[in-house]
């Protein structure tokens, strides 16, 4: 996977990862019904998928993360 691929996938999980944190702190709505979605948890995912991509970009700059 290429610098460019990363960056977008990293970009993209990042901006999910906010509008998941923001759709998780609205106020609940009775009348709308429980919310069906975990927005915590897919906002979690979302960082720990940036962190990986950032990792991997730094592989590809030539730093060695791993072993």
């Amino acid at each position: 996977m290429g610098v460019g691929v990363t960056m977008g996938i990293a970009a993209a999980g990042a901006f999910l990862g906010v509008l998941f944190g923001w759709l998780g702190a609205r106020a609940p709505n009775p009348l709308k019904g429980p919310r069906l979605a975990p927005y915590r948890l897919l906002m979690l995912l979302c960082a720990v998928g940036v962190l990986m991509m950032l990792a991997h970009l730094v592989n590809l700059m030539g730093l060695h993360t791993g072993r």
